[in-house]
């Protein structure tokens, strides 16, 4: 990273539908889909699906510190997913499609332990807040064809929204 950009990691379920969300904002550089916190060099998509290699979908976010703060970002994390689901986010299932949040460094571990104390005090939920809290690992870059899957698949991506169930948990639930 050059010395003015920073890192925030996250899973939140299939990969695809947690990069527009960060994607439009001012200071967001780039958003990577990928894998993390896995046992296996370099995976696959094919090997990851497969839930054997420990690494979560997840989306490397790219940002400007100066322009938008890790707090913003982990406030526009939260509503995108089912905090409270242990074994994957909506009609995706497995373990590679649990909820987590990758700090980088110390405050990063501070403020998203904050957070999620936030949302288990706000009784929005009545099931245990499961996301966890994880330090970052080596971040694997998904093949070419996930990256802004929205953005060149838009119909394809659209269904698998309408079809996941996510755009109802959240309208229901955030």
């Amino acid at each position: 990273m050059t010395d003015h950009l920073n890192l925030a990691t996250f899973a939140g379920g299939c990969f695809w539908c947690m990069v527009k969300p960060f994607d439009q904002w001012d200071g967001v550089h780039s958003v990577v889909s990928g894998y993390t916190g896995g046992h296996v060099d370099n995976p696959s998509y094919e090997h990851v699906k497969e839930g054997s290699t420990g690494h979560y979908e997840a989306v490397q976010i790219t940002y400007d510190p100066s322009k938008i703060s890790y707090q913003t970002i982990l406030d526009l994390y939260w509503p995108q997913i089912d905090p409270t689901d242990p074994d994957g986010q909506f009609h995706d299932r497995g373990p590679q499609y649990r909820t987590a949040i990758f700090y980088h460094n110390e405050e990063q571990k501070q403020l998203a332990n904050k957070s999620k104390e936030n949302i288990e005090k706000s009784g929005k939920f009545n099931s245990p807040i499961v996301t966890e809290i994880l330090k970052a690992t080596t971040f694997y870059p998904a093949e070419e064809y996930h990256q802004d899957f929205y953005k060149k698949n838009p119909e394809e991506y659209q269904a698998d929204r309408e079809k996941s169930g996510r755009d109802d948990f959240i309208k229901e639930n955030w």
